[in-house]
């Protein structure tokens, strides 16, 4: 099996940030061109059989765009959501930093340890993911699948395919429509060949 992993494109709350997590965000202008050239890649470079989405409208609008592009449909699946941010979803870093000094810090320098006021901790995250990933191997074994999700949840996926602890977690980078290539064994061996490229947006104003 083989996952085209991506994150969705661009919307508001990326730049400048906010912990948008469960909110309902269109993509932007620059953010479709980003689904458009994503999609252009993908269906260029691989042959995917279904597109799997977050059930967070970004997410199926990026996943639209591919799987129009490559004749293939679309299934939305819970468990690959954005991470629950409680009491600080939408809130931007500057404000988390005021209200909740104690806790930006430990998200910051110890996300194992952070469980957000009335939201998720990271081992609830991958938790849902691995059984997630669980349930996309069983019905699509053998296959290629695009799975458009979020910078969390990429995250953490990428930390449970490279063999590292939650602790890891800032050290990986997850661009808006970046690809991600993992595959799957039998026996539910990942190997992570390509990670966070944007070589298909480098040339995107252009392209337009």
């Amino acid at each position: 099996m083989q996952i085209i992993l991506t994150r969705h494109g661009q919307v508001e709350g990326i730049d400048p940030p906010r912990f948008r997590g469960r909110m309902e965000l269109e993509l932007t202008p620059v953010g479709r061109q980003q689904a458009v050239a994503l999609a252009k890649a993908v269906a260029r470079q691989f042959q995917p059989d279904v597109v799997v989405t977050s059930p967070r409208k970004r997410c199926q609008a990026t996943g639209r765009e591919v799987a129009q592009e490559c004749g293939v449909r679309t299934q939305v699946q819970e468990g690959f959501d954005d991470f629950d941010y409680g009491q600080w979803q939408w809130k931007t870093h500057a404000e988390v930093e005021a209200e909740f000094p104690a806790e930006s810090e430990r998200w910051q320098r110890a996300p194992q340890w952070m469980q957000f006021p009335e939201g998720e901790s990271l081992q609830a995250v991958a938790l849902r993911t691995t059984d997630a990933l669980r349930a996309l191997f069983a019905r699509h074994k053998g296959q290629t699948v695009v799975l458009v999700a979020h910078d969390s949840v990429n995250r953490v996926i990428l930390t449970q395919a490279l063999d590292l602890p939650l602790s890891a977690y800032w050290r990986i980078q997850q661009e808006p429509c970046c690809i991600n290539l993992l595959t799957f064994d039998g026996d539910m061996q990942m190997r992570v060949l390509r990670l966070n490229d944007i070589a298909h947006l480098h040339d995107l104003n252009r392209d337009q």
